[in-house]
């Protein structure tokens, strides 16, 4: 075995629990979720409902080829997943929930272990991180977390597709569908019970839920897969191929104040076609991020279109306003506010100079259309064409109009959503089939629709990846990695997809400028356990 395997099995054999260790070899087919996700370790011990569980997990992780570690406990409702997979960012999660008989939450724990390999890289902060999030989407009075680090002979690992939280996510909706199954209750309804509600503040980012985002994603989805009637079709099946039907929730910062500095610089000036070229540092990675800036731009200054706004992509950080990078899902957030501001002030000098051409008051002048108009009847005094040739060529008080400025940001928001996924599981094939897959999001006010649905289905098909064909594979002795390669590493393309469907509740987000928060890594985060809630379900 490896050193982190080596490590976790002599953790855990210096603790009071049993455990029943499972080492197989591990298996290409499309069905790694039914090894290691399909089955609890231990549900809620109200008579003998955790038994044939117990019984039936190591059977499906001996036949998907899997190695997983199942533990037996009598005394406490805990379940738990130990990753034999070097690819994933949270190697280990624990989680754990004590439960009173009148269906309350009376306690929770949570343990992560983080396989870093050699060197620090982000492995601390991202387990930190999944830690983190337990507290916030499933609020209880009693809780203790620890995340831990571990070094090994692997290559060092470090942030992949949403930093920590699609592991967490996984575990925390594995968990609470479990809780539902073992209470005879129905899914949703168990989560709305216990998900974050409306005006929960966190202790440490001061993030708030200004809506009923949750419960709003989760009925919007359950009526689009019409999931209610499918659960009750679904909930006796026999035969050999079945049908199942499950979902998860998942909630994202947006930024990372403050943990650390999130700050925005900006630039604009006024171009002699009336045209504003805009320079941010925050930057276009093929995301669409430039015809957002665009936009926003457009809208502050009062221009006629975004497409008469010139962003200068590709920065040089020599000539280039500072920006801090293009992660943590903030760009669109954080730009918004040095793009507002610093469109604000470019205004403020072109109704300024447009003052000295009209003899009209600043106050009784606006910007719409890339026209100067007098607001108190509409007329169009002048296009911002006119006013710029004028002020360049003006021999008697010539001007080059432009603005530029820094904003320091003091706020996160919290980014919501769920996904429900249909399959069809062949069971003697251990193959499994996703018919359908939803995402609903809560990410603000969308900017450019289509860009986030794009956005969406990007994050879709990582998750469709992480939960049914990747899996990152090492040599037990040297610690080399097995598959380091786009043959042999399984990623999830086109043929593997069914219809992508992305959904969207817009609630203005009230710390931002324009209404937005997260839409970059929040849609990788929950497919993955809609998927293996909905395995789980068909068998």
């Amino acid at each position: 075995m490896d050193v982190f395997t080596e490590y976790m099995v002599k953790k855990q054999k210096s603790g009071k629990d049993v455990f029943l260790q499972i080492l197989c070899g591990v298996s290409a087919a499309a069905v790694i979720v039914v090894a290691l996700l399909l089955i609890p370790i231990v549900t809620l011990q109200f008579g003998q409902i955790g038994s044939m569980y117990t019984m039936l997990g190591p059977l499906i992780a001996l036949g998907a080829g899997y190695g997983a570690w199942y533990l037996i406990s009598s005394m406490n409702v805990e379940y738990e997943y130990i990753l034999t997979n070097g690819e994933m960012d949270v190697d280990k999660i624990v989680a754990r929930r004590r439960r009173k008989r009148m269906i309350t939450v009376n306690a929770r724990k949570f343990e992560a272990f983080s396989n870093q390999g050699a060197y620090a890289s982000h492995g601390h902060s991202i387990v930190a991180k999944a830690m983190g999030s337990f507290p916030q989407i499933y609020p209880c009075e009693n809780f203790e977390g620890d995340a831990y680090t571990v070094y090994t002979n692997r290559p060092a690992a470090g942030a992949m597709r949403g930093y920590g939280m699609p592991q967490a996510s996984f575990a925390d909706d594995a968990n609470i569908e479990e809780c539902a199954r073992a209470v005879g209750m129905n899914p949703i309804e168990y989560r709305n019970k216990f998900i974050m509600p409306k005006g929960f503040e966190d202790g440490f980012s001061h993030n708030v839920n200004y809506y009923d985002s949750f419960r709003e994603c989760m009925e919007k989805g359950r009526a689009a897969i019409d999931y209610d009637r499918k659960l009750k079709e679904y909930q006796n099946q026999t035969g050999p191929v079945r049908r199942g039907i499950g979902m998860a929730a998942f909630w994202y910062n947006t930024a990372v104040y403050p943990i650390s500095l999130e700050t925005s610089s900006n630039r604009m000036q006024l171009n002699l076609d009336g045209t504003v070229t805009m320079q941010c540092g925050e930057t276009e990675i093929g995301q669409g991020a430039d015809t957002a800036y665009s936009q926003m731009t457009a809208e502050v200054v009062g221009l006629a279109s975004y497409r008469d706004v010139h962003v200068v992509s590709c920065q040089d950080t020599d000539i280039t306003p500072t920006g801090l990078g293009a992660y943590a899902s903030r760009q669109t957030y954080v730009a918004g506010f040095s793009i507002r501001q610093t469109g604000e002030l470019l205004k403020k000098k072109i109704l300024a100079y447009a003052s000295k051409l009209t003899r009209q008051m600043v106050e009784n002048m606006d910007i719409q259309n890339s026209n100067i108009v007098r607001v108190m009847d509409g007329k169009v005094l002048m296009s911002l064409k006119e006013l710029a040739m004028t002020a360049q060529y003006n021999a008697a008080d010539s001007e080059h109009i432009t603005a530029e400025s820094t904003y320091t940001i003091r706020n996160n928001a919290y980014s919501f959503g769920c996904s429900f996924a249909e399959v069809e599981v062949d069971i003697p094939m251990c193959k499994v089939k996703l018919l359908r897959l939803i995402n609903v999001h809560d990410c603000g006010k969308l900017i450019n629709p289509a860009l986030a649905e794009a956005q969406v289905h990007g994050g879709m098909s990582m998750a469709i990846g992480y939960g049914l064909s990747e899996q990152l594979l090492f040599d037990e002795k040297t610690g080399r990695p097995l598959n380091n390669n786009l043959l042999d590493y399984k990623l999830s393309t086109f043929m593997d997809h069914p219809n992508l469907e992305a959904l969207f509740v817009e609630n203005p987000e009230p710390t931002s400028p324009f209404g937005t928060k997260a839409l970059g890594e929040p849609p990788a985060c929950s497919g993955a356990p809609a998927i293996r809630n909905a395995i789980l379900q068909a068998t």
